[in-house]
């Protein structure tokens, strides 16, 4: 059994901090991919599960992938103050539900977050001490090359994202780390980089 003071110890050893993790970027530029390899190499980081209007893609798990959900639901939620971020993408709703991400990170584990610069913006607000991260393309010209040869959208659908893109590479000045998708495992193992450093900071 353990000691007096082994007990002591336990229950003052400081609980670790908790980071919250925002990882945007333009519609291709990979930062899907990116954080699941995150996801399997780093302990105590779980990926935050949005809310959204859109449907069901073929091998997507409800309350896995998404919350699922009708517009009229997903409004019901904003009106009652449910999300810590919400924004429209195409002709979708997407919004991080406030509840999940706050049990998470009392429980010990670190959020990541994958969604679009205006909800950056507003987690920046809400919670000032978020880390947010940008994912960029090593060109604009070379974000296109990728969205065409993925084939599985319209043109119309991909001129839409290039447009998306323009703006969003704007707005990259706003966040406060850079990582470039030029090579896969650079820019992961930068990503994994930003994740450590920020847990050995000692103030926020």
């Amino acid at each position: 059994m353990p000691s007096e003071a082994e007990k002591l110890a336990e229950n003052t050893e400081p609980e670790r901090m908790t980071n919250l993790f925002v990882v945007t970027g333009p519609s291709g530029v990979g930062k899907g991919t990116i954080i699941a390899k995150i996801l399997e190499r780093v302990p105590h980081i779980a990926k935050s599960v949005s809310a959204t209007t859109r449907p069901m893609r073929e091998g997507e798990r409800r309350d896995v992938d998404y919350f699922f959900c009708t517009s009229d639901e997903f409004f019901k939620m904003k009106l009652r103050g449910e999300f810590l971020e919400w924004a429209k993408f195409t002709e979708h709703y997407y919004g991080t539900p406030k509840s999940w991400v706050e049990k998470s990170l009392s429980e010990g584990q670190d959020v990541i977050l994958e969604i679009e610069v205006e909800g950056a913006k507003q987690i920046r607000q809400k919670y000032p001490q978020a880390v947010l991260i940008f994912i960029s393309p090593p060109s604009y010209d070379e974000l296109k090359s990728r969205l065409q040869s993925r084939a599985t959208e319209s043109p119309e659908r991909i001129l839409s994202r290039l447009e998306k893109a323009k703006e969003e590479l704007n707005a990259k000045n706003l966040f406060d780390y850079e990582v470039i998708n030029d090579n896969l495992d650079e820019a992961i193992g930068n990503l994994e980089h930003i994740v450590y450093a920020e847990r050995a900071r000692t103030t926020r």
